[in-house]
């Protein structure tokens, strides 16, 4: 996995609102390099427990800067995309992740937060089950009239890999069910057990094999083989704990569901259990951590479920998870070990990142030997805000250093052992030009890093954004990675993505001057060229990821393309917010999930005489298709903005607000020129006089249960 930019190490409560917002940005491109790299390659290079804690800090920085939150954030992610090689399968209900919980104050407001969502008071009574959360691979079984018909992986949450073949070899997998209803989605997690890794590492090791990192990789590998006579030769076994489509309900309880399961056939963890409240779920939690050594199998935390489903129903989900259920995880590890030097690199947006080379250790499971020193003022032992952090430590080439791996994708430098400390270690001290192009390395006021000036001078950024452009979400031109790219660019061939697309033309007529370069024939020069020429077509939303524009990410792209609609619409758009005022500047603040940060980034990058011309030049060589509007059939108020005001007396604000939105409406803050309709309680202010005002259609909760059926 990349390590060339981390995120700042301050309190969350530190952070200035510029240090947020780079730390935001950071945050969502190395959790999506994590979930490729766990999901999809089966390959992860950090635990679950890291992952987890990465994602927990951008939830936090989110609710402490809710204007903030990026349309890309990994808070709205589920997975990664499906593996090739194997049949893609869409599930007929998402499969979601869990949010996550790591203090027993998380806990309480897990509960805290239902019961203000349901209206609950505090002494009224709400059940939860609580079960361990086993570390494997989420499958999902569909069974039809009793008989298995399809297996598939979690994938992105919508579309999984069909693993049908490999999960019949699996003995904890029942091939047909008596007694079920007639369509049964069953879900759970592909396991294995320690002793049964261990003989599996013995056995691959002795005839001169693979072996595994962990159970978890061993189980998901075994799982997500092409040939399925290796998948049965693993000792893999499935726990069951939830379903996806049924025609029928299993019970009215979680619990009692869980009891159905099992009597159709299906292991279930023993260990899972009811609760009544918060207390309870703290207890059983330090049961099972006690446990945990002796289980026989991984977990790294413990699950929480509101226990009544009609409960889980109205509580419903946020956009990747349930809003009735949690993961309390286990903490995470620390180790010891020497820094060997200090490395700079430099980023796409000209980031100059210090990484730590480490003389390797284990942590939590994971072979470390970089680390994220993330910037400046941390090395010199001070906050970006000037305030001392680790005892005003700094740290320095040589030192004994303590290694987190709870909040970062790869560990963090947490501390330094003074006693240990060389003698004669000097002081780091920060570069103030780049390393690779020497142009003035700035610190603009309120950032946390510095930022090399050179542009697409700088060979280094040049170079970043060309990766960026073939990447799998951007262009995926196959043939054409990271390290061609690097080949091409030093040698003189590409310089921006424009040139791409006149390889052929410059270079490649009779594929003479290509198939004689090292690692390069005429089939593979020939694949290259049919490759690029297959995306001269290319869908609008991976075109403006694929540019690399500052806090534009992959679902803030689509988000604008699904708004957009035409790329000429768009660039006319950008153009008439080049001043960040007028209609067309509003336009684009009024987009649900798009901040003035992004929006700031966005108009920029098209206002900027270089970066536009490179774009021109770019999409002279495209046909850039259409985004597909979001389907307004069936539903009164898909597309519209809506916005609420006021006090609600049948349903709480969350709930009205996730109502709105999982019929196809934007539901907005604040009223503007585009909003469309205005549902306003008692106690409407301001917000119903500018709707006055602006002639918008104003309906109190009677009217707007009505309007959408809810009456």
């Amino acid at each position: 996995m990349s390590d060339k930019t981390w995120v700042d190490d301050l309190e969350i409560k530190d952070l200035t609102e510029a240090q947020a917002r780079a730390e935001l940005a950071r945050l969502a491109r190395v959790l999506r390099e994590a979930n490729t790299a766990y999901h999809t390659h089966d390959s992860p290079e950090i635990s679950d427990a890291d992952y987890d804690a990465l994602k927990a800090r951008n939830a936090d920085i989110e609710a402490r800067f809710p204007a903030l939150k990026r349309a890309d954030s990994p808070s709205d992610q589920v997975g990664a995309a499906p593996a090739e090689g194997f049949a893609k399968v869409r599930h007929s209900i998402r499969m979601l992740s869990l949010g996550n919980a790591f203090e027993d104050a998380d806990i309480t407001e897990f509960d805290a937060r239902i019961r203000r969502y349901l209206g609950l008071a505090e002494e009224a009574a709400l059940a939860y089950t609580s079960e361990p959360k086993i570390d494997g691979l989420s499958l999902s079984l569909r069974y039809e009239g009793g008989q298995l018909v399809q297996a598939a992986t979690r994938g992105d949450g919508e579309v999984g890999e069909n693993v049908t073949a490999n999960a019949r070899t699996i003995a904890d997998i029942p091939e047909r069910l008596e007694g079920a209803p007639e369509v049964l989605e069953v879900r759970g997690e592909v396991y294995m057990s320690h002793a049964d890794f261990e003989s599996l590492n013995t056995r691959q090791a002795e005839r001169g094999a693979k072996t595994f990192a962990n159970p978890r990789n061993a189980a998901a590998g075994s799982l997500r083989q092409l040939d399925s006579s290796i998948t049965a030769a693993r000792p893999l076994r499935f726990f069951a704990y939830g379903w996806g489509e049924v025609s029928a309900p299993l019970s009215d309880t979680q619990l009692g569901a869980i009891e159905r399961l099992a009597g159709l056939g299906f292991s279930t963890n023993p260990l899972t259990t009811l609760c009544d409240g918060p207390a309870a779920l703290l207890a059983h939690y330090a049961e099972i951590e006690q446990a945990r050594a002796t289980l026989g199998y991984d977990i790294d935390g413990v699950v929480y479920k509101v226990d009544d489903l009609a409960l889980q129903a109205r509580l419903g989900f946020r956009s990747t998870t349930p809003r009735w259920a949690i993961a309390h995880k286990f903490p995470a590890e620390l180790a010891w070990t020497r820094l060997e030097a200090i490395d700079i690199q430099v980023g796409r947006t000209g980031a100059l990142s210090p990484v730590a080379r480490l003389t390797p250790v284990t942590v939590g499971g994971v072979v470390v030997s970089n680390a994220t020193l993330h910037n400046e003022d941390y090395i010199a032992g001070r906050s970006a805000t000037g305030e001392v952090i680790r005892g005003g430590k700094d740290i320095r080439v040589g030192d004994w250093v303590q290694v987190y791996r709870a909040g970062d994708v790869i560990p963090k430098v947490a501390d330094v052992d003074l006693s240990k400390r060389p003698e004669g270690a000097e002081p780091y001290v920060f570069p103030t030009s780049c390393p690779d192009c020497g142009s003035d390395a700035v610190r603009e006021e309120g950032d946390a890093v510095r930022r090399c000036m050179g542009g697409l001078v700088c060979p280094a950024q040049a170079v970043e954004k060309l990766k960026h452009f073939v990447s799998r979400a951007a262009f995926d031109i196959e043939g054409l990675g990271a390290k061609q790219v690097e080949q091409f660019y030093r040698d003189g061939w590409i310089a921006e993505p424009a040139d791409i697309f006149t390889l052929q033309e410059r270079y490649g007529r009779g594929l003479q001057q290509l198939k004689n370069r090292e690692g390069w024939g005429e089939k593979s020069a020939t694949n290259l060229f049919e490759a690029i020429e297959e995306k001269r077509k290319i869908p609008f939303g991976r075109l403006l990821f694929a540019l690399g524009i500052r806090h534009v990410g992959e679902q803030a792209s689509n988000l604008i393309a699904r708004n957009y609609g035409r790329w000429e619409e768009f660039t006319a758009a950008m153009d008439g917010a080049a001043g960040f005022d007028g209609p067309e500047w509003e336009r684009l603040l009024g987009i649900d999930g798009v901040g003035e940060v992004l929006a700031r980034s966005l108009v920029g990058a098209f206002a900027e005489d270089n970066e536009r011309a490179s774009i021109d030049r770019l999409v002279k060589h495209l046909e850039v298709e259409e985004a597909a509007r979001p389907d307004s059939s069936g539903s009164p108020v898909a597309g519209k903005t809506v916005v609420f005001t006021g006090s609600l007396e049948k349903m709480t604000r969350a709930e009205a607000k996730a109502r709105a939105e999982a019929l196809g409406a934007k539901v907005s803050g604040s009223v503007s020129a585009r909003t469309d309709l205005l549902v306003a309680g008692p106690g409407a202010g301001s917000k119903a006089k500018k709707a006055a005002d602006l002639g918008i259609e104003t309906m109190d909760e009677d009217e707007w249960l009505a309007l959408i059926g809810d009456v």
